[in-house]
């Protein structure tokens, strides 16, 4: 039969130990309460008060349960401090594969508080000062569908998020499916639960933890009066005879309401995640948020306007691109993103790799084949869809970075159910864009706002210029210019330590046997040249440009400059900002370069394309 040992341990404390002289039961089998083997240790050694509980499960084969009132727990050992002098019930469940057993009851009794477990920043936040103090909380969801702090009521998270060094996140980032996170706007999705007065939690250290939960849209849980406890080692909040506050539709979504993860908790705002283990959806973090009532009293609505912020030199930047016509693409990797109004993406996508299994992965045989071209020397746009419908037109810049277009923007699938479009008012807003070191143009994201009388957020589309120019007609088709390699010339031709690669020179050597057609040169744009270098041996940073003289010497100039960082292949660019027709000078020159290489005999150049627009 089971036997009951009361033994005092000097300085550790009182242990109950629960064993049994029978053997051990057979696996698969059914335990009986006389096979329970567990023990209950108060260690007065940590407190004088017996505060301090060990609970250690011996029971061979038998997984543990725990309830001890301030939470539960399913580890086989558990340390509890309870903060406050009184007689707590403990119960130990036995889970096996033939089932489980429940111990009888036991209780233990504090003598004297120990505030201690019972402070530190997340007690105070949440009671509002600590020891004495209460603070009542609020859904951040009014009885006006106003949600006066966070864009929702309800944030999303993946299977992978957990706590740890000291963060709610991702342990496996590149686990799409699992690693991911939703925070919804309410007002486009207002599914996720009605506009009402949905109650309130308050939480007090006045005497004891106390937990008042009013759910107040939910009739059959009603008002409750529990205590709540907070393991800030482990971000858990645990409810005893009260369930946190939640939207009435999540109720059965989720199986314990009681065992909760603190996300976070600050003076004004906090957040609180439930598991959700009983959808039809997989399993996922619910984070419900709320603010105080101190700032929902305080709050006061606000007509400010969200919008992307864009460098100040913007327009420059952009007009560095827009000056001529220009061929923009979808970036093969990340072609579509979502943003929110102040242009700040929505999702961490830097990868095709990294596109959810909701979504999809990106495919550029479905959308490669689309361009939008603009050209701002008459405003003129061509659409290329990917079916190769080709539409013309025109369009507007405004000061605040919007497209503006007079035809009706085509509208196609970039990635299964997600398109490319514009929005209610046929435009496209520049959320943000990036350049290079030299200060030209790398990529833009364009987004289209979902409700032009309520937005909420961009669909967000990620464009790349594209170096071989458009097509559909214009000034946008390059022409590609034939180069004899073995006739150009390079090296420290001008003996001022700069390496100079000579495509074309009236008064240099290639001058009595041109590389190139000079007549072919006749262009309103620009000319782009791709190079490659090898042989040098440097691994510095050069200054990079073409020279240019048309016949007349006008235009004539340096080109934009670029960094030549050693062997490898570059592009430069010339664009004189008129009309050439003909060329007396077409050098490349790496400023620096020839002092720094030890023996020039070793390098080579090689022209891999030259093209006028």
């Amino acid at each position: 039969m089971k036997t009951i040992h009361k033994i005092s341990l000097l300085l550790i404390g009182i242990m109950f130990s629960f064993v049994s002289c029978e053997d051990k039961y057979e696996i698969g089998g059914l335990l009986s309460k006389d096979e329970l083997d567990f023990t209950v240790v108060q260690d007065y050694s940590q407190d004088t008060g017996g505060n301090t509980v060990i609970l250690t499960n011996l029971t061979e084969g038998a997984s543990a349960y725990w309830e001890y009132e301030l939470g539960t727990s399913n580890k086989e050992e558990v340390t509890v401090k309870f903060p406050f002098a009184g007689t707590y019930t403990i119960q130990f469940t036995a889970m096996t594969d033939g089932g489980s057993v429940a111990a009888d009851p036991i209780t233990v009794t504090v003598t004297e508080n120990n505030l201690n477990y019972v402070s530190g920043e997340l007690w105070e936040n949440i009671t509002g000062g600590g020891v004495g103090y209460s603070k009542t909380w609020y859904l951040d969801l009014d009885a006006e569908g106003v949600c006066k702090y966070f864009s929702s009521p309800v944030y999303y998270y993946g299977q992978n998020y957990t706590w740890f060094d000291d963060e709610f996140q991702c342990t496996d980032p590149d686990d799409t499916d699992t690693c991911w996170s939703w925070p919804p706007e309410y007002s486009t999705n207002t599914w996720i639960g009605d506009p009402a007065d949905h109650g309130q939690m308050t939480f007090g250290l006045e005497n004891g933890a106390t937990a008042y939960v009013n759910h107040a849209q939910m009739p059959a849980l009603g008002e409750q009066n529990g205590s709540f406890f907070i393991d800030s080692d482990n971000y858990t909040l645990s409810f005893t005879g009260a369930e946190m506050l939640h939207l009435a539709g999540f109720d059965d979504v989720v199986s314990d309401w009681s065992n909760i993860t603190i996300i976070s908790i600050d003076e004004d705002t906090m957040q609180l995640a439930a598991w959700r283990d009983s959808s039809t959806e997989e399993d996922a973090w619910l984070v419900f948020n709320f603010i105080s009532q101190e700032y929902s009293d305080n709050w006061v609505a606000t007509d400010e306007v969200v919008e992307p912020e864009l460098p100040d030199d913007w327009e420059d930047i952009v007009s560095q691109i827009t000056n001529t016509a220009i061929e923009w693409k979808l970036d093969e990797e990340t072609p579509i993103n979502w943003a929110n109004l102040d242009g700040s993406l929505m999702n961490d996508w830097n990868s095709a790799a990294d596109y959810p299994d909701w979504l999809g992965t990106p495919d550029p045989s479905v959308f490669g084949d689309f361009s939008m071209i603009t050209d701002s020397s008459d405003n003129s746009v061509i659409f290329n869809t990917p079916d190769g419908t080709i539409t013309s037109g025109t369009y507007a810049l405004s000061s605040n970075g919007t497209y503006s277009f007079d035809i009706a923007v085509p509208s196609f699938s970039v990635i299964d159910w997600a398109y490319f479009y514009a929005d209610g008012n046929n435009e496209l807003r520049i959320l943000d864009l990036d350049t290079d070191s030299n200060g030209n143009v790398t990529d833009m994201w364009l987004g289209a706002v979902n409700d032009i009388n309520n937005p909420t957020q961009y669909t967000a589309y990620h464009l790349v210029p594209s170096s071989s120019g458009g097509s559909g007609g214009g000034t946008t088709t390059g022409t590609d210019i034939p180069v004899d390699n073995t006739l150009i010339d390079y090296g420290d031709l001008e003996n001022n330590g700069n390496l100079r690669i000579e495509i074309y020179n009236d008064f240099g050597s290639t001058s009595s046997a041109p590389p190139v057609d000079t007549s072919l040169f006749a262009f309103d744009n620009y000319v782009e040249v791709t190079f490659t270098i090898s042989g040098t041996g440097v691994t510095g940073s050069y200054d990079t440009a073409i020279y240019y003289a048309d016949s007349d010497w006008a235009p004539q100039g340096n080109g934009d400059t670029i960094s030549v960082t050693g062997d490898g292949t570059y592009t430069v660019i010339y664009d004189g900002g008129a009309s050439v027709d003909g060329c007396i000078v077409f050098v490349i020159d790496i400023a620096g370069m020839a002092n720094d290489i030890t023996d020039l005999t070793t390098v080579t150049a090689n022209i891999d394309s030259i093209t006028i627009y």
